[in-house]
């Protein structure tokens, strides 16, 4: 049925109109609830998604994990019913509902059945406001996290990871471990975790995105059931931006078959007039895996490692441009200086004319495919755009901001971010 129904949705996005047609309605409720709404009623199953900005970083100083430890608990018991059955009634109602946070927001989701949504949106109703915290899941859901906290310190890249985090976002919160530690998880209770429920779940740090049998009139009532009665405004602590720190290498010398090569250097924000050049020079260089120049001498030329690339990484409180890889040990330092060589061409000449052609024509041509291909990844999408404040039209104005790029622009940007020494993390056996 979720095939069909995927299938379904893409020809009604598409068919319509050229590009990227794709009707987004916003809808408003009474009580001042948005969301936006991509309707189809051929197939009858609802798919919801939803986030409240204020994620790990506004986990308090020696409670980390905090957030990461209650998204696990929102389906354990709710309101008047307890974990066994809550699970049983999700499962009668045939709904799908998770919650997860990263550093910024908590999001949650859910699916249902067009004709059971009453019945769903009363659990979810229940697990958004009237979160139970009974603490034997809690004990429950903390032994797994701990268990898997435990687990990852066996892992010589999670643990160079962490190190290079302090390294590279110094004293920010961002350098905390989402997931927190053992210690950090013993010290939350069942009042932490009600409290930073009441401070982070808000109507005005909320936003919600809708795919599926649903129209405007219907998704109104259902958006104030659900979230009307939340506090009208969050009580976040205020989180400055991440001062990253470049130029400097990490190294945590471990006994590998590879070794793993990261290096990090200044992003653009999404909202910065370069961000389109910055997003065809990342293409360009690493990110157009098949294609791009560091797969090309990383991989295809001298076959030293399987993957090999780049990608630009945008949080509320940063912005970064990252190169990695995985090599074999013996030789780690050639393919180093490879990345380097590289990454210094594309600073000092950008790119050509043919390459930016070819980077735009395939930028616009798969948008659809990684961004509209199921009912989930475009209720994301609408997520994305919301929080982005890119506008209901951004997907029809997506491929003209990208033609209208020019090398000029390219180059410029190339130069701009490529030429700060990066900061850099090396984890494998010891090199000369």
């Amino acid at each position: 049925m979720i095939k069909r129904f995927v299938a379904t949705l893409l020809l009604v996005l598409f068919a319509a109109a050229p590009g990227y047609a794709v009707q987004i309605k916003e809808v408003v409720s009474p009580k001042g609830i948005r969301a936006w709404l991509v309707q189809d009623d051929f197939v009858p199953l609802i798919s919801m998604r939803f986030s409240f900005k204020g994620g790990s970083t506004q986990d308090p100083e020696g409670k980390e994990g905090l957030a990461n430890l209650m998204t696990g608990l929102f389906d354990e018991g709710a309101g008047d019913l307890d974990s066994n059955t809550f699970q049983e009634q999700l499962d009668d109602v045939g709904a799908e509902m998770s919650f997860n946070a990263d550093d910024d927001r908590i999001t949650g989701s859910v699916r249902m059945l067009a004709d059971k949504r009453d019945a769903a949106a009363e659990l979810l109703t229940l697990a958004v406001n009237q979160p139970r915290f009974d603490q034997a899941p809690i004990d429950r859901i903390r032994q797994q996290v701990v268990a898997g906290i435990n687990a990852s310190e066996r892992d010589p890249n999670t643990i160079a990871g962490r190190k290079f985090a302090v390294a590279l976002y110094g004293d920010h919160p961002y350098a905390r471990q989402s997931d927190g530690t053992e210690q950090s998880l013993n010290t939350i209770t069942r009042d932490d975790l009600v409290a930073f429920h009441k401070r982070n779940f808000a109507r005005d740090n909320l936003i919600v995105g809708v795919v599926g049998s649903i129209s405007p009139e219907d998704l109104a009532p259902l958006l104030d059931k659900v979230f009307g009665d939340l506090p009208e405004k969050a009580q976040l602590e205020p989180v400055s931006d991440a001062q990253l720190g470049f130029g400097q290498t990490t190294r945590f010398d471990y006994v590998l078959p590879q070794t793993s090569i990261s290096m990090v250097y200044p992003g653009v924000r999404r909202q910065d007039p370069d961000f389109f050049p910055a997003y065809i020079m990342n293409h360009i260089l690493g990110g157009g895996t098949f294609s791009s120049r560091i797969y090309n001498e990383v991989r295809e030329k001298r076959g030293l490692a399987y993957s090999a690339g780049s990608n630009l990484i945008n949080r509320d409180h940063m912005a970064a441009l990252m190169v990695s890889t995985a090599t074999r040990a013996d030789r780690a330092n050639e393919t180093l200086q490879i990345l380097k060589t590289e990454i210094a061409r594309m600073a000092k000449d950008g790119p050509t004319e043919e390459e930016l052609a070819e980077a735009k024509k395939y930028l616009v041509g798969s948008y659809a495919v990684n961004n509209l291909d199921s009912s989930s990844a475009v209720a994301s999408t609408l997520l994305g755009l919301q929080d982005e404040n890119l506008g209901r039209d951004y997907i029809d104005k997506r491929a003209d901001l990208i033609n209208a790029v020019t090398l000029d622009q390219v180059r410029a940007v190339a130069g701009k971010l490529l030429e700060t020494e990066p900061a850099v993390l090396i984890v494998g056996p010891p090199q000369s």
